[in-house]
């Protein structure tokens, strides 16, 4: 896991433990990275199965 993922992966965690997403905005602006590498980094977390997206609930899981 690379620090961006690492990075972004304890952000979406910790925000979803208190029932809120976080916005692309807030992911820029707390890992001062731009767009592409953030949702680059996620697809990335997401096939390694590493964090999933459940429609129904609308929240993320983490293994």
């Amino acid at each position: 896991m690379s620090d961006l993922e690492r990075k972004l992966y304890r952000i979406i965690y910790n925000m979803s433990r208190f029932r809120r997403n976080p916005s692309i905005d807030e992911l820029k602006r707390k890992t001062g990275k731009d767009e592409k590498s953030i949702r680059k980094a996620v697809r990335n977390l997401m096939t390694r199965n590493e964090l999933a997206w459940d429609k129904e609930k609308k929240e993320w899981r983490f293994k």
